[in-house]
């Protein structure tokens, strides 16, 4: 038997068990691929200021999918959160949430950031852009995620593996941009500059550069904002890549209400508070993300990382394009 499927089933059945132990009465629930460290005082916040109580289940993404898919008419949940555009428009494309009517979410959080059938949205915003060593690259040597595949990167780039959904929603924004061919020009020549085999964690690309083992990466900016918080005098800096063309590819953690929601009304005020200033500089707080609402001035961030011009591809294609990205890795001997 596919091992895949015993895994999911195991985290399937773990879920059931862990979800029946708990009451639901006229709660609003939510489920969440997020940990709950990084959820839970956003809800408290809005519990706080609409007296509407919610409880909050957290579990692997496609297994909390398959579950609602399970649940049926009879689901608990009423919103579906979690990170990735990617994921978000899988969920949609499964059938499981339902189109949101909200002018307040149309008015804070910009179209690109947004479902164009209104089945999810942005909550928050993280850029993918290029970390290096202040030691051993200049910043002018540098430009665009394309140029990474110059022969000046020989043996001197790391990268996450090709396995992760932000490197899939990365090179979807590259098929989108460039077309098959251009974006297979890329990816292929990223793999011929690889340094060291490519890293499980973001965390472990920016280690590698430390150590000296390569002297660029891709990685989101919250692992690096926390990178710096654990060794601030480490010789490591951010670049914006691409803004003279496409700009920074971004992505966003999100959320959508679920197809069979008992608790419509309050959901989308939910959602509305979450897209609101006071939910926005929470979400800054606690993990380094950009807001998605451009009303919401990330201060500090500025100040620390500098300012860049976003990639404004409709989000919705890092899922359109998700299957055409993994082909094409795979031809590419990404790993």
């Amino acid at each position: 038997m596919n091992k895949g499927f015993i895994k999911n089933l195991c985290t399937l059945c773990a879920l059931v068990i862990s979800f029946n132990s708990y009451s639901f009465d006229d709660e609003l629930t939510v489920y969440s691929s997020r940990k709950a460290h990084l959820i839970e005082p956003l809800l408290d916040a809005f519990t706080k200021d609409t007296g509407i109580k919610t409880k909050l289940l957290t579990g692997k993404g496609n297994a909390l999918i398959e579950r609602i898919k399970l649940e049926g008419e009879s689901t608990h949940a009423d919103i579906f959160m979690t990170v990735d555009a990617g994921n978000l428009w899988y969920a949609g494309s499964q059938d499981i949430l339902q189109p949101m009517k909200s002018e307040t979410v149309n008015s804070n959080i910009p179209n690109h950031l947004r479902d164009p059938g209104n089945l999810w949205t942005g909550l928050s915003v993280r850029a993918r852009t290029i970390v290096y060593s202040t030691d051993r690259v200049n910043a002018d040597e540098l430009s665009t995620y394309e140029d990474l595949a110059s022969k000046k990167w020989k043996g001197r780039l790391c990268l996450r593996t090709s396995k992760k959904i932000y490197n899939k929603s990365l090179v979807a924004s590259l098929i989108h941009h460039l077309g098959e061919e251009g974006a297979g020009k890329v990816v292929e020549g990223w793999v011929n500059n690889l340094a060291t085999s490519p890293h499980s964690k973001d965390s472990k690309v920016m280690e590698a550069i430390m150590a000296g083992q390569c002297d660029v990466g891709i990685v989101n900016t919250y692992y690096y904002v926390n990178q710096m918080k654990k060794t601030p005098n480490a010789q490591l800096k951010l670049f914006w890549p691409n803004q003279k063309t496409t700009g920074v590819h971004v992505n966003v953690s999100g959320a959508g209400i679920v197809k069979h929601s008992k608790h419509i009304k309050e959901s989308q005020q939910l959602i509305d508070y979450l897209t609101g200033i006071k939910a926005q500089q929470i979400y800054m707080s606690l993990n380094g993300e950009y807001p998605a609402n451009p009303k919401v001035k990330s201060v500090s961030l500025d100040r620390d990382l500098g300012t860049f011009n976003q990639d404004k591809m409709n989000l919705s294609q890092t899922g359109v394009l998700q299957s055409e990205a993994v082909k094409l890795m795979q031809r590419k001997k990404y790993k």
